[in-house]
């Protein structure tokens, strides 16, 4: 299926602003989680103990070999030759302001790397620390991803997430203040959850000053409290019809200036345990478009207040 995507697109803004083909590489800093290192609370019942992200630190391998491999990957898959450095494991912004910086820093050695991205939590933030990522806004394109995943507060402690609605909304209102571009990450299919709650969090997102969204279905990873639920029966994956149809819709009330990084996951094909049509991130986005296009969506279509009640 080749169509133009009905929504504003992560890589179409990247070739806007830098006019050529960015990659983006993930990268490992060592960081933990104050909800499974401070509070002791294990964390969000989605996530294993490798924080969403490679393993390359416990593995031994350092940032600067993590950058280096990845580019050179990049190069030779994509012909790419600028990159986005993008601290994903755990909580990028859990350390003392000194350790920060060193970590931080190490892309400066790297005239490639035109573009930095902060995977963190709002409860994890202060202007210290905004200090110190905006001064990398002088030479790169800088974002901070918050992860919300959910507008409904209820929604949040059964997952386990540690942090309500108002601290994200409290963290995007500081971080607005700052020259760096905001990214949301929301989850579909949280236990509990249908399309009322997917358009609430989409309202919410639309509501604050958030340039891009990170969209995640909701998908169970070995050795995590989610396999628990999944095993005894009392958690059911989305079906991809259901998640396509999800999706759609939420993209349709989000403002058409929004940048879309992601509509889907990306899971480790050695940990999924569901569902298995997660791995197929290429079906998965042309059934997104096939729905949109068939429902006559785009993004921006229900973003305005008058148009949201009626969807």
């Amino acid at each position: 299926m080749q169509h133009a995507a009905p929504y504003r697109t992560f890589s179409g803004f990247l070739r806007e602003h830098f006019g050529r083909r960015v990659q983006k590489i993930t990268l490992d800093a060592g960081l933990s989680c104050p909800h499974r290192d401070k509070d002791k609370k294990g964390g969000c019942i989605y996530c294993n103990a490798r924080g969403s992200g490679t393993g390359a630190y416990a593995a031994g391998i350092g940032l600067k070999e993590q950058i280096e491999m990845q580019m050179a990957a990049m190069k030779r898959r994509y012909k790419a030759d600028l990159f986005i450095a993008y601290f994903q494991s755990y909580t990028n912004t859990y350390a003392p302001l000194d350790r920060l910086k060193s970590i931080y820093d190490t892309i400066l050695d790297y005239p490639e790397i035109v573009g930095l991205a902060i995977g963190t939590r709002p409860d994890c933030i202060d202007r210290d620390i905004l200090d110190l990522i905006e001064s990398y806004t002088n030479s790169h394109l800088v974002w901070i991803e918050y992860g919300l995943q959910s507008a409904n507060d209820n929604t949040l402690k059964k997952i386990n997430r540690g942090h309500d609605v108002a601290c994200f909304v409290d963290a995007v209102r500081l971080t607005s203040t700052y020259k760096m571009r905001i990214c949301a990450h929301v989850i579909i299919g949280l236990p509990g959850e249908g399309m009322e709650d997917y358009l609430n969090t989409a309202r919410l997102v639309s509501s604050l000053a958030v340039d891009d969204v990170k969209i995640h279905l909701l998908y169970v990873v070995k050795s995590t409290p989610m396999e628990t639920l999944y095993r005894k029966g009392l958690y059911r994956p989305l079906e991809m019809d259901e998640y396509a149809h999800a999706v759609a819709r939420f993209i349709s009330m989000l403002p058409k200036d929004m940048v879309i990084q992601r509509i889907t996951g990306d899971p480790h094909p050695d940990e999924l345990v569901a569902p298995l049509w997660a791995l197929d991130k290429r079906r998965v986005r042309d059934l997104i478009y096939s729905v949109m296009l068939e429902q006559g969506l785009y993004q921006g279509k229900y973003n305005s207040s008058e148009n949201a009640t009626n969807l």
